[in-house]
């Protein structure tokens, strides 16, 4: 595979939504973007803030962006806040440098394909949802 389609998209969300279910977590919202950086797709469970898109995108973004899952760039800004403010203001402000952006790779450390971001629990859980949504697609996760 060398491009995410918009089925396989939607496979990775409904399978992020059910894994959030089964885990008790609050209401999610997850984005699908593909290696570029765009979104394929989006949804917004009921419950959820408006401002979820944002922060899911945000944590997307940062990851295909940087090519680093969130977790890494969430441990980078604490190392170096200054790297990663300045990687924000390159980026137009669109990083949320936390857990929950998930790269999706073709098979175990192949190309980038895109990443998932899921918010609406805490950073962990929105990451542990997303790796489940991609791993339904019969992809690779990294979170």
């Amino acid at each position: 595979m060398t491009d995410l389609t918009l089925d396989t998209a939607r496979t990775i969300i409904a399978a992020t939504r059910a894994k959030g279910v089964e885990m008790g977590l609050k209401p999610l919202s997850v984005v699908v973007l593909d290696a570029g950086g765009h979104v394929l797709a989006f949804e917004r469970e009921d419950g959820s803030s408006p401002g979820r898109f944002g922060i899911a995108q945000g944590k997307a973004y940062g990851a295909v962006m940087l090519g680093l899952p969130g977790s890494a760039i969430h441990a980078r800004a604490e190392q170096q806040p200054y790297f990663i403010g300045a990687l924000n203001g390159v980026f137009g402000g669109q990083l949320v440098p936390v857990p929950g952006g998930v790269l999706i790779r073709d098979g175990a450390g192949g190309a980038i394909l895109g990443a998932v971001g899921v918010t609406g629990d805490v950073s962990d859980n929105d990451a542990a949802a997303a790796l489940a949504g991609i791993a339904a697609a019969g992809l690779t996760g990294e979170a």
